[in-house]
């Protein structure tokens, strides 16, 4: 088994948390920067808009400001909402990007769900899935070539990306649809859920169209990691934050949807026994992460989430870098 630790920040400052916005800002880039002296392979971002305790709406600008402050690690944008945006300006954005941070840019590409995006963009929600196949074909032939053809105008994106072929995209989705529309845009895929069907779907469509050498990746590890000396005390200070950002995210979802990461949780006992929340002491985190059993796993950390208190998450983060780190090594 091969661990890789990730660190996630959504930026979020709800108002019964002590923590301000600009403090939440500053404490998660101080964090990313820890990350990256600490050995964590992937720092994460992704998308909402007008969700009121201020999730990032605009990732690209956040992992450029991670970037500019960090030496190595990559960042992930998992995801980026393509159909709420004009494809050429997303293009450019990761070009750009990448000419300052050659290959430390991932982009997962979604189609988005929450009905009030869409219609704060002005787009139609029942065309998501159309319009994510439109603009991801348009985002990477923009980025692979001098020029692209769309809606009849001949467009170049500059500066040109460094890497190559174009810097790495991915699909997102949690469908077989999902799936066979990353097989035909010859784009691997990050499905948000571990569904058997999607592997299959995606091979599928690949052999249909002759496609070789795609690839579909396979979630497996905690969404949220707290190493803390007492559990039971631990869970006392960060529970409503973490129940505030479970059934907030809970909230967003779409009826039939699944996503790995989310709990329905009625109460903080609920959330203890989420497989997927993992606080815990030293020795119970290893023996976790030792368990996992797949053969490629992310611990994630998610320090911030539902505006936890810095002071906490650099606590159980500096447990970990002493306590528990050098021992997975």
């Amino acid at each position: 088994m091969t661990l890789m630790f990730t660190m996630r920040q959504d930026f979020r400052a709800p108002a019964f948390g002590p923590t301000s916005a600009a403090e939440i800002y500053s404490e998660a880039l101080a964090m990313w920067r820890w990350a990256d002296d600490h050995g964590f392979a992937m720092n994460v971002v992704s998308e909402h808009h007008g969700v009121s305790d201020g999730w990032i709406p605009t990732p690209f600008t956040v992992a450029a400001m991670g970037l500019a402050q960090t030496q190595r690690i990559a960042f992930f944008v998992s995801a980026s909402l393509a159909p709420l945006h004009d494809p050429i300006r997303l293009a450019e954005q990761i070009a750009v990007i990448d000419n300052a941070f050659p290959g430390r840019l991932v982009t997962v590409l979604g189609a988005g769900y929450r009905v009030e995006e869409f219609a704060m963009a002005g787009v139609d929600h029942d065309r998501r899935g159309p319009l994510l196949e439109e603009h991801a074909r348009v985002i990477r032939d923009a980025l692979a070539n001098e020029t692209v053809e769309w809606q009849g105008r001949t467009i170049s994106v500059t500066p040109r990306p460094i890497t190559e072929p174009h810097p790495l995209l991915l699909m997102g989705g949690g469908v077989p649809a999902a799936a066979r529309r990353a097989a035909r845009l010859r784009l691997p895929m990050m499905p948000m859920n571990t569904d058997p069907r999607l592997p299959a779907a995606y091979a599928e469509e690949a052999a249909r169209i002759g496609f070789e050498g795609g690839y579909v990746m396979h979630p497996a590890g905690p969404t949220f990691v707290h190493v803390a000396e007492d559990p039971e005390r631990a869970w006392a200070e960060i529970g409503a934050y973490l129940f505030y950002e479970t059934s907030t995210y809970a909230s967003f979802q779409t009826a039939g949807q699944h996503s790995t990461p989310v709990v329905h949780a009625d109460d903080i006992d609920d959330l203890k026994a989420a497989p997927n929340i993992w606080v815990d002491t030293p020795d119970g985190i290893i023996d976790r992460a030792r368990s996992v059993g797949d053969t490629v796993a992310a611990l994630n950390f998610h320090p911030l989430a539902g505006g936890l208190p810095p002071r906490l998450a650099w606590e159980s983060l500096e447990l970990f870098a002493t306590q528990v780190a050098p021992r997975l090594a």
